[in-house]
């Protein structure tokens, strides 16, 4: 009688098992049956911002369901990415994130949330240089006549970034401590805020993403005054990198990727990946890349998780060596 109840329950949870195998070809045939949350833990206008919105066209049309792209910044994108690491493992809630992603577990004292263990790495979209640009009443033309500005006048200068413990922050960190220079931190809710301040010179200067302000700096609006990465960026060939304009160690740019919530089945995350690896081979995104910046990437989750690593190593290094430190 013992060996028939064993026999049964070993019956039973083999027939789970393959339940739970058959369970993600079906996924895959029938997914995605409904629109798909794409939380953006950024504010509109961010780098991250522009890139949802160029992709979620050509590759809601390809999924045949609406990427719906929900904004929830703060706190560095630990707000955003908390909800999606909570999410459900069902493919229909993703999310775009930045480098923050890798920088928060080192910034802060903690985080609700393991940057690696807890999320699914689906693709690297791509990166994008940053620039530091100033208001236009700032009486500075060039790199070295800003350091000269903010050596005459320690603290006296603002710059401002997406918030404490963004990228951004941690960009204009290394900018302060290359040149040796006090400048004051202004924490935004987003580049979004930032950018709006900057032109209304209620705060002097900011690292951004090229993306955010692109625009701005070809109509004059603000001030380019240098690239942060070791080659010039396309869209403004004449705006010298911070490396060549006297900060040889300068060296620093922006990633977006997509992930998902631990536990993401492979074949949704496959599908996403090749979505994302499509669209990014359309003429109009490439187009679209090239005009803000952006310079396309498309690795394998498989990379994306090595890329990730690799990545959570190294700042955590730079943090370290900044100083920077969020309760």
């Amino acid at each position: 009688m013992m060996n028939v109840r064993h026999d049964i329950r070993i019956a039973a949870v083999l027939g789970t098992l393959a339940l739970a195998l058959g369970a993600q070809p079906a996924l895959s045939q029938s997914y995605p049956s409904k629109p798909i949350r794409l939380i953006l833990p950024l504010s509109t206008g961010s780098t991250g911002d522009v890139v949802a919105r160029i992709l979620s066209g050509p590759m809601s049309k390809a999924l045949g369901q609406q990427l719906v792209v929900e904004n929830l910044p703060g706190a560095g994108g630990v707000t955003g990415t908390q909800q999606l690491v909570r999410a459900p493992k069902d493919g229909y809630t993703v999310a775009l994130i930045t480098s923050n992603h890798v920088i928060n577990p080192s910034i802060y004292k903690s985080i609700p949330y393991d940057s690696l263990k807890d999320i699914t790495p689906i693709t690297v979209i791509g990166n994008s240089p940053l620039v530091l640009v100033v208001h236009p009443g700032v009486a500075a033309k060039n790199t070295q006549e800003l350091i000269a500005l903010a050596k005459a006048k320690p603290g006296a200068l603002n710059y401002g970034s997406a918030g404490n413990g963004s990228v951004l922050h941690l960009a204009g960190v290394l900018f302060a401590t290359e040149a040796g220079i006090d400048i004051r931190h202004v924490p935004y809710k987003g580049s979004g805020p930032l950018v709006g301040d900057l032109l209304g010179g209620q705060v002097e200067m900011g690292i951004l993403g090229l993306p955010s302000v692109v625009g701005q700096v070809k109509s004059g609006k603000l001030r380019a005054i240098g690239v942060t990465t070791r080659q010039r960026a396309a869209v403004m060939p004449d705006v010298p990198t911070l490396a060549e304009s006297g900060l040889p160690n300068y060296n620093f740019d922006a990633w977006i990727a997509f992930i998902g919530p631990a536990g993401l089945p492979q074949t949704v995350a496959d599908r996403i990946y090749a979505e994302t690896k499509a669209a990014l081979a359309m003429k109009e995104v490439q187009d679209a890349f090239a005009a803000q910046g952006l310079v396309a990437m498309g690795s394998t989750p498989e990379q994306t998780l090595q890329f990730f690593q690799s990545e959570l190593a190294k700042h955590t290094k730079l943090v370290k060596q900044s100083g920077a430190a969020l309760d």
